[in-house]
Parts: C-alpha cells; structure tokens; sequence
C-alpha cells in the first residue's frame, strides 16, 4: 500500500535548445499546485504528493502533468489550468478532459 492516494509529476525539464516544460513557468506551477492543494484541502493535501520530475519525454505536448494511479497526462497554459486540475482531479477524481493528453504514446528516440 502507499503512502500516498495520488502522485503527481511535473515535468520541469529545462533545454537550452529546443521546447521544454521550463521554458513554460513548470517549476513555479509546480510550486504553486502545492500551495493551492494544501489551501484548498490541507488534510487530503497529506495523501497526495505533487513533485517535480525530470524530463518525461512529451516535449511535443508540454508542459506536461502526469497523475498515478490512473496514468492521466494533462498540459496546461497557466495557474487556472492548475487550479482546475487540482479542484477537479486531486481533490474530487474527476478527470478535466479538456486538458488531457491522448494516452497513446510513442517514445521518441
């Protein structure tokens, strides 16, 4: 069993060439997905940890999010996209289709 009910990685894999999450304010949305989790729910905010990820190899849709246990990638634009993602998903299970990434995924070598 884990510790935790969901995790949630985001990708803030910076490139000094070529698209990157970075490059898309991740490492401060990532920060502030954190904040806004535990204001809007501090005790379920202890059952889910949101982290920073290196780069998750879906440059072509970034920035990225990805939350386990049901393996769901979103991107997103800005903090209302983070705030719809952590209302909706984190703390209520739905998914927010209009920010879902389709699921299948190739790896690009």
């Amino acid at each position: 069993m884990s510790i935790y009910e969901r995790h949630v990685f985001f990708c803030t894999n910076h490139r000094e060439n070529g698209a990157a999450c970075n490059h898309h304010g991740a490492t401060d949305l990532c920060a502030y997905a954190k904040k806004r989790l535990t204001e809007a729910a501090p005790e379920y905010a202890k059952r889910v940890r949101v982290n920073r990820a290196g780069c998750l190899a879906r440059c072509q849709d970034g920035p990225v999010i990805v939350v386990y246990p049901e393996a769901v990638w979103y991107t997103y634009i800005d903090a209302i996209d983070i705030d719809e993602i952590v209302n909706e998903h984190l703390i209520n299970g739905r998914f927010v289709e209009r920010l879902r990434i389709d699921e299948s995924f190739q790896f690009q070598k």
